[in-house]
């Protein structure tokens, strides 16, 4: 299974493409600080061309977390609607993970430091160095996708995790 990890940002927007726990691709999509329009524009533009170049079979993308800045929070929402979108059209089944559960799936604790989440994501991967935070973030929502569908293949019939 093909997974697109995205970890939406109104400044950066991380992308992380695994196959199995095999790297595919992760880069870090820098959108500068032109008008928000711009930037939504140019995630949905960008995310669009990665699934069209790397097929992914599905896409995993962290929640929104909620910030004690409302425009943040809102700028957030909107950067996260415009790769879910960019997805949607694309034809991707879509998986949410708020980001404590991601943590707790990669890390073992819903609380990890943002550097630890790049180091199991490293580790996890049998990477040589670390990706870059908005990248490793990404690969972690696509990792957290494909244990989470590894478990449910287990369970037997009828059985729901939460």
């Amino acid at each position: 299974m093909r997974i697109i990890g995205l970890d939406p940002g109104s400044r950066i927007t991380g992308v992380g493409i695994i196959e199995g726990d095999v790297l595919v691709h992760a880069e870090s999509v820098r959108l500068g600080g032109g008008p928000m329009p711009e930037r939504l524009g140019m995630i949905f533009a960008r995310v669009q061309e990665l699934i069209e170049a790397f097929r992914p079979d599905i896409a995993a993308v962290e929640t929104v977390f909620m910030s004690r800045n409302p425009q943040a929070a809102i700028k957030l929402g909107q950067a996260r609607g415009a790769a879910v979108c960019a997805a949607v059209a694309c034809g991707l089944e879509i998986h949410e993970y708020a980001p404590r559960a991601i943590k707790q799936a990669i890390v073992g604790r819903g609380g990890a430091a943002k550097e630890q989440v790049q180091h199991m994501t490293r580790i996890l991967l049998k990477l040589a160095e670390a990706p870059a935070e908005d990248a490793a973030d990404a690969l972690a929502v696509a990792l957290c996708h494909l244990h989470t569908a590894q478990t449910r293949a287990r369970l037997p019939a009828g059985v729901v995790l939460r």
